[in-house]
């Protein structure tokens, strides 16, 4: 609105203070030049009922800009903001992330904040989003139900109350940090208020990992199988199906027995794809024990066989089909189901490997920070929090133990 109608405050101010007038309205404006995000400076106003607070405001965004705190540029929303970091950054870097991002921003983020001033997002806007989210029924929030030829839940007046999982409201959450994370990188936010939410945790299982008989069961069944070296991979160094599909020979040296792990096998927006791995901390060289090296030497005689019988060159990579092709992560099913029918194993996951890779180490006395090297995890945490566990075996030893002292 033009600064024209209404009277200024008596006085003039000093060179960088700005101005404080009121309007026709009766509302008080404060106006003054600040540094931006792109290093020019341009003309912002605060408003108020009052002219104290208009005042007061004025003099906090000059504060900041006289201790060098840029405010944005341009103005933005939440999902204006969102839809550039997705495309321009979370695309770029990782684009299998892309897929599962795209999705949470575009049916949670974007209905409940995609309309307010990014700059002015608050923790209660958040706390708010993330409380509907863990009890409002999602078929009514989305209208999925209303869609439906014949309606089943709110539209048909009884209510299912299938709110999203403790797991969903935390990815959501961890989601939304992230793309405020990076607005606070590019100067557009003072702080990350979605920081200052707590969010419950999961509560995972924790003895989702093969016993030492299981496993030995598991290898001894394997042996036959011309992807037994994978298994003895996933199992001894608890490697990521991923990082196992996308490895290439090159990253290993069976002479001094190491293995090099820095990339992935994906696929993304309806094709394979090596990708980064998962986080930094996944990029990884990892020793090879001896079970490892012979299981390895004999899977390159034997993929050496395929791909001459088959007439077709090598693409690079450890494990791929018997015509030389990467092999497509879903159909590893096709391997492992019948695998682990036959050592017994029920409906073990094939990442329940990974699982007992680490459980079996920390068993073993293995100190929590190497495991996690080992493995690729980002924090101790995860090492401990997630994956360790103590048996009622061991539980029971260590109870005996305290029996025995306390009776003398």
């Amino acid at each position: 609105m033009p600064e024209s109608p209404g009277r200024r405050r008596g006085g003039k101010n000093p060179n960088g203070q700005g101005s404080v007038y009121q309007r026709a309205d009766g509302l008080w404006i404060g106006a003054a030049y600040v540094l931006t995000s792109t290093g020019h400076r341009k003309r912002i106003t605060v408003s108020s009922r009052t002219e104290k607070e208009a005042a007061r405001k004025l003099r906090e965004k000059i504060t900041k800009s006289d201790r060098g705190v840029p405010v944005a540029a341009e103005s933005w929303t939440v999902a204006r903001f969102f839809a550039y970091w997705l495309e321009h950054v979370v695309r770029v870097k990782r684009p299998k992330t892309y897929q599962g991002y795209e999705g949470i921003v575009r049916r949670y983020v974007v209905p409940a904040l995609g309309r307010r001033k990014l700059d002015r997002l608050t923790v209660q806007d958040v706390r708010s989003m993330l409380t509907r989210l863990r009890h409002d029924c999602q078929c009514c929030a989305e209208g999925r139900d209303a869609r439906r030829e014949v309606p089943q839940c709110c539209a048909a007046g009884k209510c299912c109350g299938k709110a999203l999982s403790v797991r969903s409201v935390q990815y959501v959450h961890a989601v939304l940090r992230a793309g405020l994370q990076h607005a606070m990188r590019e100067d557009l936010l003072m702080r990350n208020v979605a920081k200052l939410v707590q969010v419950e945790a999961p509560r995972y299982r924790v003895d989702r990992g093969l016993t030492v008989d299981q496993a030995k069961q598991l290898l001894h069944h394997a042996e036959d199988d011309r992807l037994h070296s994978l298994y003895v991979l996933a199992l001894y160094l608890g490697m990521r199906r991923a990082e196992l599909l996308g490895l290439p020979w090159d990253a290993i040296d069976l002479d001094i027995g190491t293995l090099e792990v820095r990339q992935g096998l994906q696929r993304v927006k309806g094709e394979l794809r090596l990708v980064p791995t998962k986080s930094r901390s996944s990029e990884r060289p990892v020793p090879l024990p001896g079970v490892c090296v012979r299981a390895l030497k004999a899977h390159r005689a034997r993929q050496a066989a395929e791909l001459l019988a088959a007439g077709v060159p090598d693409c690079g990579l450890v494990f791929t089909t018997t015509a030389g092709t990467p092999i497509e992560p879903d159909n590893l099913r096709r391997s492992w189901y019948p695998l682990r029918k036959r050592a017994g194993l029920g409906a073990t996951r094939f990442h329940d490997l990974r699982h007992s890779c680490v459980t079996l180490l920390l068993d073993l006395g293995v100190p929590p920070h190497v495991v996690m090297r080992i493995v690729g995890h980002a924090t101790l945490d995860v090492t401990m929090g997630i994956y360790a566990h103590a048996a009622l075996d061991e539980q029971r030893e260590a109870l005996g133990k305290l029996e025995r002292r306390l009776s003398g």
